[in-house]
């Protein structure tokens, strides 16, 4: 025979006879899975990890997810598309199989340890297959499982991995291997090392688990390595809550701006204001109903539908609760706080016999939705956003009351009423529309509220004192003063809850604005006039 004929005769063996061979050689572990003996089990499983076929790999998933069985009529291995059967493919060569059900199928079983050893196997035989996220999560699971059969393949995995993420991924894998097993002292203590740059919790439990089970040298670099861990994350809790007190920071902000220049403008003690927000909260579910039911498409854009209406329907409620009750009791404030609680309550029993006393369901659009990490900080999308909101909220009420003729007049009523109005400012008109604009506000307050809270007649009961005291703290009717009470407090409440609790830290807040307010009456930023200073 020719050698031209001859490497034609190889080809079409190899693509002929390879696969079956390659089925034989898969065909005896497979049926070592489906029997009796457990530690042919376990060996079985070893075998099929190491030929590192894409096969063994389906096959060794499927009986972690109990999907693999025996077939009844023929005793072949198959893989089903769910643990009750359905479609079926052969184990071995990968080829479909028919159909079957529960009752014609034997189920492989598994008993802990063995799960326990698949485990670690899977993650050894994933290596080398899939994308880089596959690579990693392959690393990640043998860095929890430590299995040291996945010491070898690890180490041939590293050497020819080219993507530089997922080999750090397997490094620091393969150190945690070398870590917990008896090995050259050396190699341990840079093992500790490499876990340590790791810097999670994960990491530091690994290292405290060492240092005590470890011989001393290897147990003083895991503790100095651990010792690094736990400085980095009092750092990295210490952050998270900041970023968590900027955010209530931005929630109180949104709800107590509003309050804040009705508070200083007119001079009322609101505590209606509160169920401004809650209308507001209670607009944006209406829209979203209404856009689940007659335009899905735009519920994704509902938020952006639901900002403009909560404000003009909060402001018109709040245009009817001043022309209607509130402008006969200016210059009396004790009077104003009853006849606002006394709404209030009137707005939430309202709400509970139109909408009922349960809470309402307001869904997150797609891009408020998930969180990120950043430098090991995790924040959510809502939160971000809400951040983002608040800021916009403020800018454009800082460009009305500093830019526009009706911010002029508002200022100059809130520093001297009466020669405001003898310059010919029509200071109730002023009051109406200051109180439409703070009630407007309270209400796309409440849309923000709506995406992180639940949505309830009593919505605004949880944020109307801490509201007040953002604004007594700030300075009454100064925006900037606002701001800086809404942080100081947000930031303030979340780096006091680990360490007093929730209730002890709002406590320990309260009292220091009551020992503050003794010092400075009238806040951080006090508002200056003749009326003010008379």
């Amino acid at each position: 025979m020719s050698p031209t004929l001859r490497r034609i005769a190889l080809v079409l063996l190899l693509a002929l006879g390879a696969p079956a061979a390659w089925a034989q050689d898969l065909a005896a572990p497979l049926q070592a899975l489906v029997g009796d003996d457990l530690a042919a089990k376990g060996e079985a499983m070893e075998a099929l990890a190491r030929t590192g076929d894409p096969r063994a790999a389906a096959a060794l998933q499927a009986l972690g997810d109990g999907r693999l069985f025996q077939r009844k009529s023929d005793r072949k291995v198959v893989i089903a598309a769910t643990t009750r059967g359905g479609a079926l493919t052969d184990a071995a060569t990968g080829a479909a199989a028919g159909s079957a059900t529960a009752a014609d199928l034997d189920e492989a079983n598994l008993n802990n340890r063995l799960r326990r050893q698949l485990s670690g196997l899977l993650g050894s035989l994933t290596l080398t297959l899939g994308d880089a996220a596959t690579r990693i999560a392959a690393a990640e699971s043998i860095f929890k499982t430590r299995d040291a059969a996945a010491l070898a393949p690890l180490t041939a995995a590293i050497a020819a991995e080219k993507d530089a993420r997922v080999r750090r991924a397997m490094e620091t894998a393969r150190a945690a291997v070398v870590l917990v097993t008896d090995g050259a002292e050396a190699e341990r203590i840079a093992a500790a090392a490499t876990v340590g740059a790791r810097g999670d919790r994960d990491a530091l439990g690994l290292l405290l688990q060492a240092a005590n089970a470890s011989p001393p040298a290897v147990a003083a670099a895991a503790r100095e390595a651990a010792a690094t861990i736990q400085r980095r994350l009092v750092m990295l809790d210490a952050a998270q809550n900041v970023s968590y007190g900027i955010s209530l920071g931005a929630v109180l902000l949104l709800a107590a701006v509003g309050l804040a220049i009705t508070f200083g403008v007119m001079g009322v003690i609101n505590m209606a204001h509160g169920e401004m927000v809650m209308l507001g909260a209670y607009t944006t579910f209406v829209i979203q109903d209404w856009c689940r039911t007659a335009a899905p498409q735009l519920l994704d854009h509902s938020l952006f539908l639901a900002i403009p209406l909560a404000f003009l329907f909060t402001a018109a409620v709040g245009v009817l609760l001043e022309r209607s009750v509130i402008r006969w009791l200016y210059g009396r404030p004790l009077e104003t706080l009853l006849a606002t609680w006394g709404l209030s309550l009137v707005i939430q029993q309202a709400v509970r016999s139109v909408f009922g006393p349960t809470n309402r369901e307001v869904s997150n659009p797609t891009w408020m939705s998930g969180q990120v990490d950043v430098y090991g900080l995790t924040l959510t999308w809502s939160r971000l956003w809400i951040i983002v909101f608040a800021a916009i909220v403020f800018v454009v009420l800082l460009f009305v009351l500093k830019r526009t003729a009706f911010g002029l007049q508002m200022r100059a009523v809130t520093q001297n009423r009466a020669m405001a109005s003898s310059m010919g400012i029509r200071t109730h008109r002023v009051d109406a529309l200051t109180f439409a604009l703070g009630s407007g506000v309270a209400g796309i307050a409440g849309v923000a509220l709506s995406q992180i809270d639940n949505v309830s007649p009593n919505l605004g009961q949880s944020y109307i004192i801490d509201s007040f005291m953002v604004v007594v703290f700030g300075g009454v009717g100064n925006l900037w003063g606002t701001l800086a009470g809404a942080l100081t407090l947000g930031i303030a409440n979340k780096l006091l809850e680990p360490m007093a609790g929730a209730v002890l830290g709002k406590i320990a807040i309260l009292v220091f604005i009551i020992l503050f307010i003794q010092r400075r009456p009238r806040g951080l930023f006090a508002l200056r006039g003749r009326a003010v200073e008379a």
